[in-house]
């Protein structure tokens, strides 16, 4: 087995057994880095060679006194970089972070790091992760290894397409409006938006109005999602909302015959959508009808409007709240991208009162999904409204002829998934008429993390499209 087509478990368990070494896992993940970073750029703040191969006979050495400490031990991981991770450079895209070298780790790399993942260095993002097209000031733009002239999504593009090119195996990534399900869909690999809480974020700052965002894992297969997972959950003490870690791996192989299935497609019209795009999503959930599920159409929930207008109104408050030291500092504020001074802007002339409305139809529509969820299992919807567009753009302008209002309008069908924080799942589905991957979003109640993973793997067994390789790879 060629090690970099092997899954994490696979590793895993060749590592247990002595098959190969951390030592011979690392040069080869380095020799496919020199093949093919350089024209995908996926892979930045690089740490020495001689270094990383240092650390990984210092895991050799400590697996062959007994001391493995679980199935990301001794595997190479590049983290994003939005994540400050002691020792490298960690610039969240931003030139005004350009030489930030941390002395501490934030959360999720520290737990990371504890499991015995060896941190190669990080993996490039959009400036503060705004916006689903990973280019910035410092390190550049990430290209999609399935056509190197598209994106490759944003804003765990450089996860996405360091996975998609095997140079890493598991990766981890971040989700406000589809910034891990986004490059995850891209880049033909799956990618898992946790329930809100599951995975808790570095505690700085406030810890209880802001419920947006959340960190979660990337992989090419499901198993390898939950094992990370299981390393990533559990709660701090630090973080008043937080949802109990749960087994997860060894029940992840079950039937999923009877499990019930809506399809929500483009939400009765209001998304616009690219062509091709549905039909991939429906041949999808096809897939799990011939497993066995009910699989039927779903009209649309709730209005898509409101749901638009509360998320925006969300996220200007939260980005206003996390942006405003450096807006307020002239030499900071002309370093800040114009999509990020419109987020901050935006928020600064909110009332409280438009906030609270926005917090009262988010919670209408959680009691709403309350109700779905009584009758489905799960349901599914494409993860993107566009194919992955040229690198030239910084985002769509239009969708068919429908002209985009905003940067992120074109990723309004991740909306409703992230306003209420449920876990999603992106599935690859295969590929349009000019071979660019698409996905598709498996979503559930809050809480019911294992039952999505559990229909991705049996979708995974019956379709593997991330075995179909970008050129080259």
């Amino acid at each position: 087995m060629e090690l970099q087509t092997a899954t994490a478990h696979e590793l895993s368990d060749q590592l247990d057994s002595g098959e190969i070494s951390a030592e011979t896992l690392m040069r080869a993940s380095l020799a496919r880095i020199d093949a093919f970073n350089g024209d995908i750029n996926a892979i930045v703040a690089l740490r020495d060679q001689d270094e990383l191969l240092s650390e990984a006979r210092r895991v050799d050495a400590q697996i062959a006194a007994g001391r493995r400490k679980g199935p990301l031990h001794g595997l190479p991981m590049a983290i994003k970089d939005l994540q400050d991770v002691a020792g490298i450079a960690s610039t969240s895209g931003s030139t005004l972070f350009a030489d930030h070298i941390p002395t501490a780790d934030h959360l999720l790399p520290s737990r990371l790091r504890a499991a015995g993942a060896i941190f190669i260095g990080k993996t490039n993002v959009p400036e503060f992760g705004l916006g689903s097209n990973s280019f910035n000031s410092v390190y550049g733009t990430t290209r999609n290894p399935y056509a190197k002239d598209r994106t490759a999504g944003g804003s765990s593009g450089g996860a996405g397409a360091a996975l998609a090119t095997r140079m890493v195996v598991v990766a981890d990534g971040s989700d406000a409006m589809g910034s891990l399900r986004n490059p995850a869909a891209w880049n033909n690999v799956y990618g898992f938006r946790p329930t809100q809480g599951r995975v808790p974020g570095h505690p700085k700052g406030d810890v209880y109005l802001h419920q947006l965002f959340t960190d979660g894992p990337m992989a090419r297969c499901p198993m390898d999602i939950a094992a990370m997972l299981e390393v990533l959950a559990g709660p701090d003490p630090r973080h008043p909302h937080w949802i109990a870690a749960e087994p997860l791996v060894a029940h992840l192989d079950t039937t999923v015959k009877g499990r019930r299935i809506g399809w929500l497609g483009d939400w009765g019209g209001a998304f616009a959508v690219e062509p091709g795009i549905l039909e991939l999503g429906q041949a999808a959930a096809k897939v799990f009808a011939d497993l066995g599920c009910i699989v039927e159409e779903v009209k649309p929930p709730f209005s898509a409007a409101a749901l638009w207008d509360s998320w925006t109104t969300l996220r200007f408050f939260e980005k206003a709240a996390q942006f405003r030291p450096l807006y307020e500092d002239p030499d900071k504020r002309e370093h800040l991208k114009p999509e990020a001074i419109w987020e901050i802007e935006s928020g600064l002339s909110l009332t409280a009162m438009q906030v609270q409305r926005a917090s009262e139809i988010r919670s209408d529509w959680y009691a709403q999904t309350v109700k779905l969820f009584e009758h489905y299992d799960a349901l599914v919807s494409p993860t993107s409204q566009v194919w992955p567009f040229p690198i030239g753009w910084r985002q769509p302008e239009r969708i068919n002829d429908v002209a985009m209002d905003t940067y992120h309008r074109w990723m309004e069908c991740t909306v409703p998934v992230s306003l209420i924080g449920l876990p999603s799942l992106n599935v690859p589905v295969g590929f349009g008429d000019l071979g660019l991957p698409m996905g598709m979003q498996v979503f559930g109640a809050r809480g019911n993390d294992l039952g999505v993973l559990q229909l991705g793997q049996a979708y995974h067994r019956a379709t593997d499209w991330p075995n179909t390789r970008p050129p080259g790879a």
